[in-house]
């Protein structure tokens, strides 16, 4: 359900817009003669323009809901793509029957990265998946290389998260839920901690950075940059209640904001218009709250500021399962996977 729209249910299936299908399918890059394995069945669109493009290869789309599956096995009939394989089945146990793949693109928001799939994943293939950490999605093309996964592209996307992992939470600021917080279950976070220290009615400390962006610039590498080598970066998310009340000023995006948390202390990115600059008018920067507010906003405007330097820069993911030693670097530890990113 929806908490922001009470008595709606939030969707359990949906198709992707056009641009991000075509965005993963391009990450993906399946030939010819390859045999695919897609975790989410959705509408079954996206599996045909798989067979389409792998030809005399063999396509395999796996959904945990009978009705999706369904769904998508009757319009995938109706459209002459019968040789399509429709599986009923948790997304997160694959398809083994099928194996090995030379590619697999899950189609739902993945927390971790099941051994099970990396089992069925040839060496060489690809696996395609929007990857959630820190409370970002990104859809990141990897490489399995042996006993490690290498990127070569992550791109900002959001999509329904599959069912069956918990690995994030979510805990309310003040008592009106319309600031909340969004963390990975390793952050060490002390929810009514920080409820009280945002709800004590002083105001945030606010640090400028040394970053200007336009109007239409991205900036969402910030978050991606902060993550490569902080354990404490999490999602802000602010309501527009919340806006209107001024309860916590200019978060640079109110549904996404990134932040930084250690114990009850909160810093998060802010962005200021500034008449100053005709092409870039806003200015990043940090507000914080709590005794280490100084250290924490001083922290986070250095990830602004290491992101400044190289704004189009992208790091290399490394994964490697838990059981394995990983690479060199700052490690971002799951249940079955270790992540390792590098400038």
């Amino acid at each position: 359900m929806s908490k922001d729209n009470p008595g709606k249910p939030l969707p359990l299936s949906c198709a992707s817009v056009p641009s991000v299908v075509a965005m993963m399918l391009d990450q993906l890059d399946p030939r010819a003669g390859d045999d695919i394995l897609e975790i989410g069945a959705g509408t079954g669109y996206n599996a045909a323009l798989l067979a389409e493009l792998v030809d005399r290869g063999s396509v395999t789309t796996v959904d945990i809901y009978s009705d999706v599956a369904l769904h998508a096995r009757t319009r995938l009939n109706a459209t002459r793509y019968e040789h399509v394989t429709v599986i009923e089945r948790d997304g997160l146990l694959g398809a083994p029957e099928n194996a090995p793949y030379d590619g697999i693109i899950a189609t739902v928001g993945v927390w971790d990265i099941p051994t099970i799939w990396w089992n069925q994943l040839k060496d060489g293939g690809r696996l395609v998946l929007p990857l959630r950490w820190r409370g970002q999605t990104r859809s990141v093309a990897l490489t399995r290389n042996g006993d490690q996964l290498v990127s070569d592209g992550m791109e900002l996307c959001g999509f329904v998260p599959i069912i069956g992992q918990h690995g994030e939470k979510t805990s309310p600021l003040n008592t009106d839920d319309t600031i909340r917080v969004h963390y990975d279950q390793d952050q060490d976070v002390d929810p009514d901690g920080l409820a009280a220290t945002v709800q004590t009615g002083k105001p945030a400390l606010e640090m400028p950075s040394a970053q200007r962006v336009g109007g239409e610039e991205p900036f969402d590498g910030v978050w991606l940059r902060a993550t490569a080598g902080d354990d404490r970066v999490c999602r802000l998310e602010v309501t527009p209640q919340a806006l209107e009340q001024e309860l916590l000023r200019r978060p640079a995006i109110p549904v996404r904001s990134p932040a930084i948390v250690e114990d009850n202390f909160l810093a998060y990115l802010t962005i200021t218009r500034e008449g100053t600059h005709a092409e870039r008018p806003f200015r990043l920067g940090a507000a914080a709250y709590g005794p280490q507010a100084e250290e924490l906003a001083r922290d986070l405007v250095a990830h602004i500021d290491a992101w400044g330097s190289d704004r189009l820069a992208v790091p290399r993911m490394t994964v490697a399962p838990a059981g394995c030693a990983s690479t060199a670097g700052h490690v971002i530890a799951k249940p079955e996977s270790r992540i390792t990113l590098t400038y």
